[in-house]
């Protein structure tokens, strides 16, 4: 079933530009000028303060992660994903594990064709669904050619152990901002997606500073699982979580 909440309409704020982040998307350079993490002076409470780049940080109204809550019918067109291409590499670029994708693969949103660049994991989720948090989340960052941004987000339940996870866990380096080649078929990237195809969709921001706003948020219902151990394994190799809290939804509207 799908559902809408439409909430009386916040200020909407714009990044000031895509183009300067089409190709460093939420984590996708290894090397950071200024220096932002998850715990201490330089976490997420203080981004908006390290550098006015980073100013929607704490003034923004169209943040991400939220609270997603269920609402009422409509017919969502489904997401139309075409990944063709495979993985390039994996990073560890000291906030998260990173794939890079081989050019080539798309979401079409509207009719607008957006390009698959990375998809990286949050420990725990970032967004909740219905007040759920859940242990993982991964997010698959998309690209127009002129910028637009666009997140298609998985949650991972407790659960058996993900075998493309493994794959990915058992590659990436444990040395900051070092690459190493995977071999990911384009058929492992979409095993990662549920069969089912249902999905909430909202507009948002990138979770990682410059948290730049006006992202095309698409996040499915249905969890894979991973287990506790991969769980683990991810959470030791930064030995602390790296998700954001939640943000005020501002009146925003929620689809599912």
């Amino acid at each position: 079933m799908n559902k809408i909440i439409t909430l009386s309409i916040a200020t909407i704020f714009l990044a000031t530009s895509y183009a300067s982040h089409s190709q460093n998307i939420e984590h996708q350079s290894p090397h950071h000028k200024i220096h932002w993490g998850y715990k201490g002076v330089t976490g997420p409470s203080h981004w908006g303060n390290i550098d006015e780049k980073f100013s929607l940080c704490s003034k923004g109204k169209m943040q991400t992660p939220i609270n997603i809550v269920a609402t009422n019918d409509i017919n969502l067109t489904p997401l139309n994903i075409n990944y063709t291409t495979s993985s390039k590499n994996v990073i560890n670029n000291g906030h998260t594990v990173q794939v890079n994708i081989q050019s080539g693969s798309t979401l079409t949103i509207e009719g607008e064709t957006y390009e698959l660049k990375q998809f990286h994991f949050h420990t725990p989720s970032e967004n909740n669904i219905n007040g759920t948090s859940y242990p993982l989340e991964a997010h698959f960052v998309h690209a127009t050619k002129d910028g637009k941004l666009a997140v298609v987000a998985v949650m991972f339940k407790d659960g058996g152990a993900n075998p493309i996870l493994e794959k990915i866990w058992h590659k990436f380096p444990l040395k900051e901002n070092k690459a190493v080649s995977i071999d990911l078929s384009s058929a492992d990237i979409k095993s990662m997606m549920p069969s089912n195809k249902d999905y909430y969709k909202f507009m948002g921001s990138l979770t990682t500073p410059p948290c730049s706003e006006n992202v095309k948020w698409n996040v499915y219902k249905t969890e894979m699982t991973i287990s506790k151990k991969q769980v683990k394994e991810f959470y030791n190799i930064f030995g602390h979580t790296n998700n954001r809290a939640l943000q005020n939804t501002n009146n925003r509207t929620i689809t599912e």
